[in-house]
């Protein structure tokens, strides 16, 4: 998987609502939950799509009531197509619990 030049990058980053671009390597979103125990969940669908159909795993940050996903290919040294199918997967995961 080969690393997108900025441009791509940015096209990419208008596809995906809710996800910024962190420390010109990473891109992340916050989500937000009522309860613990549903923020709790969605990051087990997270770590499924992760593991299991994307191999492909984000940092997860969990603060009560707010889940942080970041996301980069390390052996693309930056982001990659993989980055956003995955950010889009996670966002349509997120939208299932609500």
């Amino acid at each position: 998987m080969s690393k997108l030049s900025e441009e791509a990058v940015a096209e990419k980053l208008d596809l995906v609502e809710g996800w910024s671009r962190e420390d010109g390597k990473w891109i992340a979103k916050r989500y937000r939950f009522s309860q613990f125990l549903e923020g709790i969940a969605f990051v087990d669908k997270v770590a499924h799509i992760a593991e299991k159909e994307l191999n492909h795993h984000p940092m997860i940050a969990i603060d009560y009531k707010l889940v942080t996903l970041r996301l980069t290919s390390w052996n693309a040294g930056g982001l990659t197509d993989l980055d956003f199918t995955a950010a889009a997967r996670f966002d349509a995961a997120y939208v299932t619990e609500l």
